[in-house]
């Protein structure tokens, strides 16, 4: 129903006032059918066999990431025609968290007619559908978020013309995680914010021989990881934005086992909190001996008994590294930059976590 109403609004009918979406795409290309251009095969042919709509499966592989087959659902192609407010309600965990966030973002800035400043946004601690793992966050709000006061005052202010000041609230409200199983920890609650994302300072941390993870730039000459992949075989999803695979959320990583091919690197226990908000990347430097192949990163709360809660992941297919509009293939041999986006959170790790 929330990708309904925003493509809805893309053709811009003269009755349609505004709208509530609850957890939807921004972008086909970027947020559903693909990922950094690989197919999301668990969402895709998970949603549309449960929809009987298996015909659409065949239709979606066909068409790459750079087909304009999927310029239609490309909404910030269209936020300079929508014309109504839209509420959005996107969860930290959940299969379409970008999307909430740009569609906010991009229509707030750039939208026409009541469109542009008039939009709203809430990022609650939910994923698309029930949260797993241990973690259980206090005050997620979700039933008043879902069925409440808001979802009526938002309608009676534009549909009925009521003023009741909801479009003078502050126009992002998120959820901060946190450590919910540490009395007094940091995080935990709502804040409200004039834009996305809160003001930060951009912040690396660098991957370290021995699987640290530093804020400090490891010093002297170069090192590197090798690894062999099998795409037979591959490192299985626990957790995480996913729709139709058991387990949603920060799940414990764990579970995973000790892999080749699957690398960690860690903080020292941090002497103090630290508190993250906004988007994230990770910038790899990469070779392989296979013209193409897949790179995954996932941002994890180590705890002090070594629960590892994924928090965010991302993936990027190595031939698009450069764009999906087009093909680079790789050369063995030749060292490439990739950049994986892990689309963005709130959190605050707790003193003594990883």
């Amino acid at each position: 129903l929330g990708i309904t109403s925003h493509l809805a609004a893309t053709q811009v009918p003269p009755h349609l006032a505004c709208a509530y979406v609850v957890v939807a795409e921004s972008s086909a290309r970027t947020d559903t059918v693909y990922s950094g251009g690989v197919y999301r095969k668990e969402l895709n042919d998970g949603w549309l066999t449960s929809q009987g709509a298996l015909f659409a499966i065949g239709e979606s592989v066909r068409n790459p990431p750079s087909s304009p087959h999927w310029d239609w659902r490309e909404m910030k192609s269209f936020h300079r025609k929508i014309k109504i407010p839209i509420y959005e309600v996107g969860g930290w965990f959940d299969i379409f968290a970008q999307g909430s966030i740009e569609s906010f973002t991009g229509l707030q800035a750039n939208g026409a007619g009541l469109a542009a400043g008039n939009q709203k946004l809430v990022m609650g601690p939910w994923a698309h559908g029930v949260v797993g793992g241990r973690l259980k966050f206090p005050r997620d709000k979700a039933g008043e978020l879902l069925n409440g006061p808001d979802v009526y005052r938002w309608f009676d202010r534009w549909l009925k013309d009521e003023r009741n000041g909801i479009e003078r609230e502050p126009p992002v409200r998120y959820y901060v995680l946190g450590d919910p199983e540490s009395p007094g920890a940091p995080g935990n609650e709502w804040r409200a914010a004039d834009s996305w994302p809160p003001p930060a300072r951009a912040t690396s941390y660098f991957l370290r021989p021995g699987s640290g993870l530093s804020l400090d730039p490891p010093a002297g000459g170069e090192s590197s990881t090798a690894y062999a992949y099998d795409p037979k075989n591959p490192v299985p999803t626990k957790g995480g934005g996913n729709l139709i695979l058991g387990g949603k959320g920060p799940m414990d990583q764990r579970e995973i086992g000790e892999r080749e091919d699957y690398l960690r690197f860690a903080t020292e226990p941090l002497a103090e909190p630290v508190e993250v908000a906004g988007r994230i990347y990770a910038d790899l430097y990469v070779e392989s001996d296979a013209p193409d192949t897949d790179f995954t990163a996932k941002l994890v709360d180590g705890y002090p008994d070594g629960y590892e809660a994924l928090l965010a992941d991302g993936i990027i297919r190595a031939r698009y590294r450069e764009g999906l509009d087009k093909e680079v293939f790789l050369k063995p041999g030749e060292v490439v930059p990739v950049r994986i986006d892990l689309w963005s959170t709130a959190v605050v790790f707790n003193k003594g976590h990883r």
